[in-house]
């Protein structure tokens, strides 16, 4: 685990038992990396509620339930999936808090409109509306995995941020 990984992973853990609340990850092209690296975290288990791995679009839809309507209007790799993603993971779980990771991380499978290296996320609290956002990112498949576990972890950091103000 990377220095940034390590402290992204202790803030969120502080953060997390200081509000009380849990935590539920939807992980498609990051393969379960986020919850990898959030249960890294000694004592991980008070805060960490969860993780669904949904690599097909058939397990978003079992998992999750994700649309299939979704999916076959904006694919896979976008913020409304992204979204539907983070939704289905509070819906299916007992976490007060959901973050979503869905992209291409190649080297194959990129187009013209989603290059390899787009990822989207989701970050949604339980019964507020949640943020989505798309990125590209630079890379090999490693390289973009992990600054997609990074990005996802500064997303919960900011919003547990500005629930702790």
């Amino acid at each position: 685990m990377t220095d940034i990984a390590t402290t992204q992973a202790t803030q969120l853990a502080g953060l997390f038992l200081k509000s009380s609340s849990k935590l539920v990850t939807a992980e498609s092209c990051t393969g379960g990396g986020l919850a990898e690296i959030l249960t890294r975290v000694p004592g991980s288990s008070a805060w960490f509620e969860r993780g669904f791995v949904t690599y097909s679009n058939e397990s978003k839809q079992d998992m999750l339930g994700v649309p299939l309507e979704t999916l076959e209007q904006f694919g896979a790799v976008s913020q409304e999936t992204a979204s539907a993603m983070a939704e289905g993971a509070l819906e299916n779980s007992r976490a007060d808090i959901s973050v979503s990771i869905t992209g291409v991380a190649g080297p194959d499978g990129g187009t013209a409109d989603k290059p390899v290296g787009t990822v989207c996320f989701a970050w949604f609290k339980r019964g507020e509306q949640g943020k989505s956002t798309r990125i590209c990112f630079k890379g090999d498949r490693l390289k973009i995995r992990e600054q997609a576990c990074l990005l996802a972890m500064q997303g919960l950091l900011d919003l547990l941020q500005k629930e702790a103000e």
